[in-house]
């Protein structure tokens, strides 16, 4: 199993039936080397939010490490984008330490209450899922808030400030005030005929003067910064003492109040592992581990492309179908088998296998579609088919710092703006309608992803670190987007290794994402494109698919939704054979990518 570099030991005692335990011998060989890598000539940043992205820089320039500088980015993105990450939700993070040559997966996942129940998302009258709104705008769907207490983690092996110096410059920006953003702007107002303005915290903060905040308007949040000062003294001040407290008064709050409690926060810890590596075309290719699903989907897709000459196809319509259609067998497999390796046994080392995915590449064709796409079934086992909904959100950034640490980091409140409520200044998240709506599916089976007690939901997030055959660390990349983040990071990996592209035209690739027998992509010059995607980002974008590629798709027997825009946010760090850095931010939203 020459694909497998660094899996961690996550088969645990499974809750789901099975009929055959999947193997633990991973029988590893290290096809590639993941090095030491000599240091960069500068430090750089690429965040959702040009605010953000100069408050790394700023700890950077003041000779903080990257993970200082992540510490400082997210404290920043929760004031000026909360409608994507926050102090209230859940992360993970892979870093790369150039000293030892290592990878490593951070889990601050949120977590379910001990009172979750399995059947806490359907309505108790028809046995169906509640509707969106009544899912999201709840307590119930509210876990143990992770991000923060997983930065101090890092903190602890990698920081060289001391912790709490990272949030200053938020604090002075959340007293002072900052300009809301047109993405701000337009979500707010695009929420308001919802629920958004249910929660008298959200609503006396988004909608001054009893209007949706407007574009440019200079807004300024003294409870924020507040609770940043609290933080700084306790990294855990989330977890325990009055913002704890408030947390839980907030969640027991109808509508469908949560059963969150104090002891739930008490308990909680993030996680530390080797991060998931696997051999592409050379290059090591490492990702979060479960119950993050991107570092197995993409690392799959990868996997079965590895199959097939992507640099001969090039971007054209063959090397699209040949991405849509290792898309749809990738998606299949995560799906139905990855869940939080605490409560279920994830097949990683199985799925990921070069011998399974060259049989899973088998069943593409060059020339048309495959229209019985199913999981497969690595081990001898499969659990029920999956329920789970998707909702597209969170954010992604990246750091480099001058002494070669790197991070990738995915930061999410789950929908937009979370479950609608606001405490001492942050929104909480609303991550546990991630989980599968049902416990079983029509044939009894159990579900990998339902929920249960103290779980950590399923995540699509997917920061992933590249590294060159010389083992010398070459990119990162990771995204927004739902269960479409997988896509859109399998398509800038593609986009650099296989096409010899920059970031930015990586970045600038049309969005292609196959799954459940839709292919979903950006096309070209569309004026009335559909669309029903609720976090959508800037809008429209000049650059798409050609109108003959999207056509020859057709062709081939693709059903092909076109759509004006979707709401990636990638954000890249590429080193260069000089060993200067440039970077990529995603024109759908507003990052950008600066050096120190």
């Amino acid at each position: 199993m020459k694909h497998l570099l660094l899996a961690s030991t996550i088969f645990l005692a499974a809750c789901v039936a099975t009929e055959t335990a999947p193997s633990t011998d991973l029988k590893s060989a290290s096809a590639v080397m993941i090095s030491t890598t000599p240091t960069p000539k500068t430090g750089m940043v690429a965040a959702a939010n040009p605010y953000a992205t100069e408050a790394g820089l700023e700890i950077l320039r003041a000779g903080g490490s990257a993970v200082d500088a992540a510490i400082a980015v997210q404290a920043t993105l929760g004031l000026v984008e909360p409608q994507s990450s926050g102090l209230g939700g859940g992360a993970f993070m892979v870093i790369y330490d150039p000293k030892t040559a290592k990878v490593w997966s951070y889990d601050g996942r949120e977590t379910a209450p001990a009172g979750a129940d399995p059947t806490m998302f359907l309505d108790p009258e028809t046995g169906k899922p509640l509707g969106y709104f009544n899912r999201v705008g709840s307590g119930m769907s509210t876990g143990v808030p992770g991000a923060v207490v997983m930065l101090h983690r890092a903190h602890q092996d990698y920081g060289v400030m001391d912790w709490g110096t990272q949030f200053d410059g938020s604090i002075e920006l959340a007293e002072e005030g900052f300009v809301v953003s047109p993405r701000m702007a337009g979500l707010v107002k695009r929420l308001a005929p919802y629920i958004l303005r249910d929660d008298a915290n959200a609503n006396a903060y988004f909608f001054p003067d009893d209007a949706p905040i407007p574009e440019g308007y200079v807004r300024n949040n003294p409870e924020y910064a507040q609770t940043l000062k609290a933080i700084a003294e306790n990294p855990r001040a989330l977890l325990e003492g009055e913002i704890a407290e408030d947390i839980i008064k907030s969640i027991r709050m109808e509508p469908r109040p949560g059963t969150l409690t104090l002891a739930d926060m008490a308990a909680y810890e993030p996680k530390k592992s080797e991060a998931l590596c696997t051999d592409y075309r050379g290059h090591a290719i490492c990702g979060a581990q479960p119950p993050a699903s991107g570092g197995v989907a993409v690392q799959s897709i990868l996997g079965m492309l590895e199959n097939f000459d992507m640099a001969e196809a090039g971007n054209s319509a063959l090397g699209w179908h040949l991405f849509a259609e290792a898309s749809f067998l990738g998606y299949a497999d995560r799906d139905e088998f990855v869940a939080d390796p605490a409560f279920v046994e994830v097949p990683v080392a199985e799925m990921l296998d070069e011998d399974y995915l060259k049989s899973r590449a088998e069943l593409i064709k060059v020339d048309t579609v495959n229209t019985n796409v199913t999981a497969g079934d690595p081990v001898g086992f499969k659990p029920g088919k999956d329920a789970t909904p998707d909702s597209p959100g969170t954010s992604h950034f990246t750091v480099v710092d001058k002494n070669g640490l790197t991070i990738s980091m995915t930061t999410t409140v789950e929908s937009a703006f979370g479950s609608q409520r606001m405490v001492r200044g942050f929104m909480l998240n609303n991550e546990l309608t991630d989980f599968s709506s049902y416990a079983v599916d029509e044939d009894g089976v159990a579900i990998a992803n339902a929920v249960a007690a103290g779980k950590r939901p399923r995540s699509s997030m997917s920061p992933h670190i590249v590294f060159a055959p010389d083992g010398e660390f070459l990119f990162t990349t990771g995204s927004p987007g739902g269960n479409s983040i997988i896509a859109y990071t399998a398509k800038t990996i593609v986009g650099m290794v296989d096409w010899g592209l920059s970031p930015q035209e990586a970045i600038e690739l049309p969005n292609v994402i196959a799954r459940n027998g839709s292919l979903r992509l950006e096309a070209k010059n569309l004026k009335d494109a559909e669309t029903d995607e609720l976090d959508r980002g800037a809008g429209a974008v000049e650059f798409g698919m050609e109108e003959d590629i999207v056509s020859a798709l057709e062709e081939m027997g693709h059903t092909v939704r076109r759509s004006k825009g979707e709401i990636s946010g990638l954000h890249i760090i590429y080193r260069q054979e000089d060993g200067t850095l440039i970077g990529g931010a995603d024109p759908r939203r507003e990052g950008t990518a600066e050096a120190q």
